[in-house]
Order: structure tokens, then C-alpha cells, then sequence
């Protein structure tokens, strides 16, 4: 339970998405838990949608299920408005106009990059002649930046001019939708940072829907339009990055997306007392029900400190991340806690301090 509250998203009906995901579950022989639970959500034409969650959440599962490598044990797939999984039973992934771009590449080594990105289209169900080939080869070199690589072999290329090439092979047959299992885990973070922005560009300029899986917060922000959160099979909250930042759903959300603090608080009358403070809290509208005690999230970057001979946390260690500085603190329980702060706040190591929280407003986690 929390009182944070977040909006929820317009569901789209079925024949107006390029994909909706009903109910979806996946058990494997011999594990007692679920893979995935009831997985539902809508995407839109055009639309990003980042999954993101820990490492063994159910995410490359749930992409593999919806590429047609994997069947589900429950629930139905439907790719613009045709059931692909389910009922009807299940339609071969070289069916289902969907494009797949993987965290090795999997490019074809002894091809060049010409005959690996037009693969794709000599296995076209609707043959294209050769110098309809050409021609579109040539578009999507052009259209992920790489023209004149033509004749060049995988080996020939840096990682991200591989993953690029493996990109413009998912674009070349012009899918409904690109799934995207973590493409940039295995490069460096320039270069990650560099193509994340590229992927969004090139998704946006050709208007393709896309699922990009990762594991790191900050990527899944930049290149999503909505991000869902997954945990334990569970999609436990969708929404814009905004939304699952601001108000996130559960404390896993929380925890997972912001990296924030979490202090005990009670109820004391209408303040929530701490062991370092006590304010207010407000709502707009109708007030929620209040638990009596509970969690309140305290984002790093939502904590101002100032110096105070009295004050009850004390500073144990201060980074230095070049645009700011990041404070290891600890609470009189000998809680530890972080803080961000601009350079402008440079207070010593081993100085006391107090903490006055910049959001009128945290959101709160019921225990339990």
C-alpha cells in the first residue's frame, strides 16, 4: 500500500494497437514460481515502451513470447489485432512482422554487412527483386549513419557499428514492431549513451513501434515513451518515465528506479515524525487514509543539508561526481542514508547536519 498516487494510462483497444499482451503467463517444467503473472499492457503505433526490472524479472521471457520463441502457458498476443498466441493457437515468429535485435548482435559473420542486412528480405513472403534489395539496403545504411560499409564483414566493424548494422536488419523488412533485448549491454557507456540517443531518433524517424528490455534505469528513461516496471514476473507499474519516477506504485518501484532513501515515520497527528525531523504532509484533493506508521521515500536529490553543531545526522564520506557531490550520511540510529547536492554545497567529513527535505510532499509506503 502507498499513498503516492500516479495516472494511470489510456488503455487502447486491441484493433487500435500494434500489440496487446492479455493475461499473459509462463511456467517452466520443474519451477514452482511462475515466470510471468497475468501480463497485461497496450502499445501504440509508434510508441517506445521500455521493460525494465532486475536480472531473472521475466523481461527477455516476455520478449521471447511475444517474438514467437517462446510459447505462454496462459493469456493471448495479439499483433495488430490478430491473436498470434493463444486460441488460435501460434503463429511462427518469420509470421509475425516483428523485428528482433539482440544483445550479441547475431550478425552473420562470413556475410557482409550488404547480405546481412538483406537476409531478411530474400525471405520475405512478398519477393523482392534484386534491385529492390539493393535499394532498400542501402536506405537503412543511410538512415542508421553507416553508408559506405557496405562490402565490409562484421569483424570489420566496432561494437557500435555492429549493433547499428543489426538494427538497420530489423528496420530493412519494415516491421510493425521492433523488440529490442538489452542491444547495448555489452558496449561502453560513450557509446551507450551515444546510440541510445541514435535508437530513439531512427524508431521516431521511421514511426516504428518498439519494446526495448534493459536493466539500467537511466537507459530505460531516455528511449522509452512509457517504462514498465518488472519484478518477480509481475509488471508491477506503467507509465511515462515522469510518472514511474514522480509517483512511483510500490516500494520496488521505488527502490528499483530512484535509488532513494527509505525512513521508518510515524504518525503524530497530522506530522510524520522521523528521527531527524518531523513535517507536514499535504495532499490535493480528497486526503487518503493514513496508516499509523510507515516508510517515507526521500530521493537523493531531494535533501538539502545544512551545518548545525546540534544537528542530528553527521557526515561520513563525500563523492565527487563532477556535476555534484554525493554525501554518505548517518541517521542517530546509525541508519545510513544519500544525499545529492550541487558544488556549491561542500560541507566536510565528519561535520553534523541537519536535513530538510526539498519535496513539500514524499511519498509514503504503508509497512506490511
Amino acid at each position: 500500500m502507498t499513498v503516492a498516487q500516479f495516472s494511470p494510462v489510456a488503455r487502447l483497444s486491441i484493433e487500435d494497437s500494434v500489440l496487446t499482451v492479455q493475461d499473459l503467463g509462463k511456467s517452466f517444467r520443474g519451477q514452482s514460481t511462475p515466470v510471468l503473472q497475468k501480463i497485461n499492457f497496450n502499445l501504440a503505433p509508434g510508441e517506445i515502451l521500455g521493460l525494465l526490472g532486475p536480472s531473472g524479472c521475466g523481461k527477455t521471457t516476455l520478449l521471447r513470447i511475444i517474438a514467437g520463441f517462446e510459447t505462454p502457458t496462459s493469456g493471448t498476443v495479439h499483433l495488430e489485432g490478430d491473436c498470434v498466441s493463444g486460441e488460435n493457437g501460434l503463429t511462427p515468429p518469420e509470421q509475425r512482422q516483428t523485428g528482433m535485435v539482440f544483445q550479441d548482435y547475431a550478425l552473420f559473420p562470413h556475410l557482409t554487412i550488404t547480405d546481412n542486412i538483406a537476409f531478411g528480405l530474400r525471405h520475405k513472403s512478398q519477393k523482392l527483386n534484386r534491385q529492390q534489395i539493393q535499394g532498400r539496403v542501402a536506405e537503412v545504411l543511410h538512415l542508421v549513419g553507416l553508408t559506405g560499409l557496405e562490402k565490409r564483414y562484421p569483424h570489420e566493424l566496432s561494437g557500435g557499428q555492429q549493433q547499428r548494422i543489426a538494427l538497420a536488419r530489423a528496420l530493412a523488412p519494415k516491421p510493425n514492431l521492433i523488440l529490442l533485448d538489452e542491444p547495448l549491454s555489452n558496449l561502453d557507456v560513450q557509446v551507450r549513451q551515444r546510440l541510445r540517443h541514435e535508437i530513439r531518433h531512427i524508431l521516431k524517424a521511421t514511426g516504428t513501434a518498439a519494446i526495448f528490455v534493459t536493466h539500467d534505469q537511466e537507459e530505460a528513461m531516455a528511449i522509452s515513451d512509457r517504462i514498465g516496471v518488472m519484478y518477480r514476473g509481475n509488471l508491477e507499474q506503467i507509465g511515462t518515465p515522469e510518472e514511474i519516477y514522480r509517483s512511483p506504485a510500490s516500494r520496488f518501484v521505488a527502490e528499483f528506479v530512484t535509488q532513494a532513501n527509505f525512513v521508518p515515520a510515524q504518525r503524530q497527528g497530522t506530522l510524520w515524525a522521523t528521527e531527524f525531523g518531523q513535517w507536514p504532509l499535504t495532499f490535493q484533493g480528497i486526503q487518503p487514509e493514513l496508516p499509523s506508521v510507515g516508510e517515507l521515500m526521500l530521493r537523493e536529490e531531494e535533501i538539502e543539508l545544512s551545518p548545525a553543531s546540534d544537528g542530528p545526522v553527521v557526515i561520513r564520506d563525500r563523492q565527487f561526481l563532477g556535476r555534484e557531490y554525493r554525501y554518505c550520511l548517518e541517521t542517530p540510529a546509525g541508519r545510513q542514508i544519500h544525499a545529492r547536492t550541487s558544488l556549491q554545497t561542500v560541507i566536510p567529513v565528519g561535520s553534523r547536519v541537519n536535513l530538510t527535505p526539498t519535496n513539500p510532499c514524499p511519498p509514503l509506503f504503508a509497512q506490511g
